[in-house]
C-alpha cells in the first residue's frame, strides 16, 4: 500500500517506480511541444509556463494550466502522450486550480486535438496493452484486485452510505447522492423485471447495495465478484440489512457462472471485460437467462468512432486505475448482442450528466476527507492520481465525450 512521503523525497518507498524520473527524448519532446501548442491555440484555456511563456486562446476567467516543469512535461508527452499527460500531473509537472474545467475543454475536442493527417501514425506510437492485463480468466482477478482491493475504507471516504461505485440517476431537481443511487438501482432492477421470488444473478457485486435492494423486493440473489475485500464487506452489509438468507456472494468469474435465472443484472462491470471478451460476457447472460427473463445492464459508453480509433491504445487509465478495460459504444453493445446471442435490446435510457454530478460529489468528498485517506497510508502522489482520475472522468461526461446507459435486454 502507498505510504506518505516527505515533500523533499516524493517516493522513498519506491512505490511509484520511475514516475519521478522523466524520460528523455529531445526530438519527441520538441514534436510534443509543437503539437501541444497547436492543440491549445484554439482552446478557451490559458497555459502559463514557469518561465513566463503563455499559450491558449482563453481570456480572463478561463481555466489556467500552470506548467511548472516544462522540460519534464514535454518529454513525458513526447514519449507517450496518453500516459504522460496524467503522469505529469501526478508528478507535479503541471497544476490547475480549475482542473475539471480545464480537462472538460480538452475532452470536448478530443477527436481533433491531434491533426487528422497525424492521427494515421497512431499505430506506430501508441503502446499496446500488456499481455498480463488481458482479461483472461487467469488475469481478471488480479486486474480487479489492483483497483477494488485498495481498501474498503478508502472507498468509504467518498461514496455515499449505500457504498455504490457507479453513476447515480437523479430525480429531476435533486442532487441527493443516496437517493440518486437507489433510484439508479431500482431503474436497472425494473429493466430486469426483478420482483418477489425472482432468482437474480448479479455480475459484479460491488459492496452489495444492489443485491440488498433486490432481496428487499423479495428476490433471491446470487452475486459474483472477483474482489475478496468487496466480498467480505458485502456479506457484512447484507447481514446487517437482514437479507443474508436471500443473498449468496460468490467469488467467481462471470464466465464460470452456474445455474439458470429469471433475471441478470450488471452495473458498470462491462467496462472491465475487454472487447475480446464481450461475446463471452453476453453469451454467459444468454446461457443462464431463463426464457422470458431480462438482463438489466448499466454501461459507460463512448462514441463508436472514438472507440474504434482508440480500442488498441494503452492509456493512463489502464496503467493506473482500470487495467484491462475498454469502454464500449452503444453500437458495439447492440452488435455483440445481435451477433453472439439470441437476445436483443428492448429499452434504454441515457443519463450522462448525472454521472458528471456523481463524480463531482465523489471528488469533493475525496479531497475534503483527504486527512482520513492519508491516515490509511496513502501518499500525496496517490492523492494527485485520484484527483486527476475523478476530474478526468467528470470532464468526459460533462463534455459529452462519455455517456452512461441503462438497457433492458432479453429474447
Amino acid at each position: 500500500m502507498p505510504t506518505r512521503a516527505p515533500a523533499d523525497r516524493p517516493d522513498p518507498s519506491g512505490r511509484w517506480g520511475s514516475l519521478f524520473t522523466p524520460p528523455h527524448n529531445p526530438f519527441r519532446a520538441r514534436v510534443a511541444r509543437a503539437l501541444f501548442t497547436n492543440a491549445v491555440r484554439g482552446l478557451p484555456v490559458r497555459v502559463v509556463y514557469a518561465d513566463g511563456g503563455r499559450a491558449g486562446a482563453g481570456g480572463p476567467g478561463s481555466p489556467v494550466m500552470r506548467v511548472e516543469r516544462p522540460a519534464a512535461f514535454f518529454h513525458r508527452l513526447g514519449v507517450d502522450a496518453k500516459i504522460g499527460f496524467g503522469e505529469s500531473y501526478m508528478a507535479g509537472d503541471w497544476t490547475s486550480t480549475a482542473l475539471v474545467e480545464l480537462l472538460t475543454e480538452f475532452a470536448a475536442r478530443m477527436s481533433t486535438l491531434i491533426p487528422p493527417r497525424l492521427q494515421a501514425f497512431r499505430r506506430w506510437v501508441d503502446r499496446r496493452q500488456p499481455a498480463a492485463e488481458v482479461n483472461t480468466v487467469e488475469n481478471a482477478r488480479s486486474n480487479i484486485q489492483r483497483h477494488y482491493d485498495l481498501s474498503n475504507d478508502l472507498f468509504a471516504t467518498f461514496l455515499d452510505e449505500t457504498m455504490t461505485y457507479s453513476s447515480a440517476w437523479f430525480a429531476p431537481g435533486s442532487t441527493d447522492l443516496r437517493d440518486g443511487q437507489l433510484r439508479k438501482i431500482d431503474g436497472v432492477l425494473d429493466y430486469a423485471r426483478v420482483g418477489v421470488d425472482t432468482h437474480v444473478l448479479e455480475i459484479g457485486t460491488g459492496w452489495g447495495a444492489l443485491a440488498i435492494r433486490a432481496a428487499q423486493r423479495g428476490a433471491r440473489v446470487t452475486t459474483l465478484t472477483l474482489s475478496a475485500e468487496q466480498k467480505a464487506l458485502a456479506e457484512q452489509r447484507i447481514a446487517e440489512a437482514g437479507v443474508a438468507d436471500r443473498v449468496q456472494v460468490v467469488l467467481r468469474d462471470y464466465r464460470e457462472a452456474q445455474g439458470s435465472y429469471d433475471a441478470v443484472v450488471s452495473v458498470e462491470m462491462i467496462e472491465a471485460v475487454g472487447e475480446r471478451f464481450w461475446p463471452a460476457y453476453f453469451g454467459t447472460v444468454d446461457r443462464v437467462l431463463r426464457p422470458g427473463g431480462r438482463f438489466g445492464l448499466q454501461a459507460i459508453t463512448m462514441p463508436h468512432d472514438r472507440m474504434l480509433a482508440t480500442r488498441d491504445s494503452y492509456t493512463w487509465i489502464h496503467k493506473y486505475i482500470f487495467p484491462g478495460g475498454i469502454i464500449p459504444s452503444n453500437e458495439s453493445i447492440e452488435q455483440t448482442v445481435s451477433r453472439h446471442t439470441r437476445m436483443k435490446v428492448h429499452a434504454f435510457r441515457d443519463f450522462g450528466l448525472d454521472y458528471a454530478e456523481t463524480l463531482r460529489q465523489w471528488r469533493i468528498r475525496f479531497l475534503d476527507r483527504w486527512h482520513d485517506v492519508a491516515e490509511l497510508g496513502f501518499d500525496q502522489t496517490f492523492r494527485r492520481m485520484w484527483e486527476f482520475y475523478l476530474a478526468y472522468c467528470e470532464a468526459g461526461f460533462r463534455s459529452g465525450y462519455l455517456n452512461v446507459r441503462q438497457l433492458s435486454i432479453g429474447r
